[in-house]
C-alpha cells in the first residue's frame, strides 16, 4: 500500500479541491512576472490553500477541510510559521429547519450529551488565534456562524490547533480527554485507545497519543464518498513526514502506534499542517490466491503504490 496526494487520485468525487496550480494568474496566462522569493511563493501558497475548501460528501456526514494547515521555517535557526488544519464535520441533516438541539446542561448522561452536540455542525480544530478572521471567514463560506456550531473537538492542547476555542462559547467542547458543556459542566467519558466515543453512526472519537502526549485524539467519519476520513491532529503532520514527526513527538514509541493504526483504518487522512492525502492498499499476490494477510505492510510516499511481498 501507499499514501498519495489525495487530489491526485480523486478529483472526480470532490465538489472543491485545493488548486492544481498556485501561480499567479499572470503567470498562468504565460505573461511574464517579476520572480517571487521563496518567502513570497510560500506566503501565495499558503493563502491560496486556504482560500479553497475541500469538499467531500457524505452519509450521513460530509467532511469540509476549512483551513489547510502549515508549518515552513523562517529565518535562521529552527523557528517555524506555522498554524493547524480546521475541519468542519457536517450532518447530512443539518439545516435551518432541521431540529438539531444545543448540547443540554442538564443532561449528565455523556452518551446522550455527546450525540445531541454531534447533531450539529462539527468543528476539529480552530487553528491559532492569528487565523480568527480567516476561520469566521471560511465558516460563512459555508453559510455558518460561530453560534451554528454545536461541538468542537480539540484534538491537542498546541495553541495552534485551539487558538479560537472563544468563538464558540454555546459549543460542547471535547478537548483531548477533556469533554465540558457549554457553562463548564465537565463529564467523564472513559475514553481510551481500545475504546472510542461514539458520536453517531460512523462518527468517532479515537485516543491518538504521542504527539502531545498521552491525550491526542482523532475524529474518524467514516461513509463519505472517498471511504473513511480520519481527521488526525498532529499525529500525521502532513504527507511524507516519516523522517520527521519523531523530532516533534512527546511520546514516539505512542504515536508510532497510533499511525499505524490509523493507517490500518483511514481512506483519507486530514494531517495538522499540510494538504490531506489519501491511503492506498494493493493486495498482495497471496491475497489474489484467496490467502488473505491480516497486515498488508504499508509503505508511505508520493511514488507509485509498492507492493511487498
Amino acid at each position: 500500500a501507499a499514501i498519495l496526494p489525495l487530489r491526485e487520485l480523486a478529483e472526480d468525487k470532490l465538489q472543491h479541491a485545493f488548486p492544481v496550480s498556485l501561480l499567479p494568474r499572470s503567470e498562468a496566462r504565460g505573461i511574464k512576472s517579476p520572480p517571487l522569493s521563496v518567502h513570497e511563493r510560500s506566503s501565495a501558497h499558503r493563502a491560496a490553500a486556504r482560500r479553497h475548501p475541500l469538499l467531500v460528501p457524505g452519509d450521513p456526514y460530509s467532511v469540509v477541510v476549512l483551513l489547510q494547515g502549515y508549518a515552513e521555517p523562517e529565518g535562521v535557526g529552527e523557528a517555524l510559521r506555522a498554524d493547524g488544519s480546521v475541519t468542519l464535520v457536517l450532518p447530512q441533516a443539518w439545516g435551518p429547519a432541521s431540529s438539531h438541539r444545543e448540547p443540554s446542561p442538564e443532561s449528565h448522561e455523556v452518551k446522550t450529551a455527546l450525540e445531541e452536540a454531534a447533531r450539529g455542525p462539527i468543528l476539529v480544530d480552530t487553528a491559532g488565534p492569528w487565523a480568527r478572521e480567516a476561520l469566521l471567514g471560511a465558516l460563512a463560506g459555508q453559510g455558518l456562524a460561530p453560534g451554528d456550531v454545536t461541538l468542537v473537538v480539540g484534538t491537542h492542547g498546541h495553541s495552534d490547533h485551539i487558538g479560537n476555542l472563544g468563538l464558540f462559547p454555546r459549543a460542547a467542547l471535547l478537548v483531548s480527554h477533556d469533554f465540558c458543556l457549554p457553562g463548564g459542566l465537565y463529564l467523564p467519558h472513559g475514553l481510551a485507545e481500545e475504546r472510542p466515543l461514539r458520536l453517531g453512526p460512523g462518527l468517532e472519537v479515537w485516543a491518538t497519543p504521542g504527539h502531545g502526549g498521552q491525550r491526542d485524539v482523532s475524529v474518524v467519519v467514516a461513509g463519505t464518498t472517498l471511504g473513511t476520513v480520519m481527521v488526525v491532529g498532529d499525529v500525521f503532520e502532513r504527507d511524507g513526514d516519516e523522517d520527521s514527526w519523531q523530532a516533534l513527538s512527546e511520546d514516539p514509541v505512542a504515536q508510532k502506534r497510533s499511525r499505524k493504526r490509523i493507517l490500518g483504518t483511514a481512506d483519507v487522512i486530514v494531517p495538522g499542517h499540510g494538504a490531506p492525502f489519501r491511503v492506498i492498499r494493493e493486495a498482495s499476490p497471496s491475497e489474489t490466491e484467496g490467502q488473505r494477510n491480516s497486515q498488508p505492510e504499508l509503505v508511505i510516499g508520493d511514488k507509485e503504490p509498492t507492493v511487498h511481498r
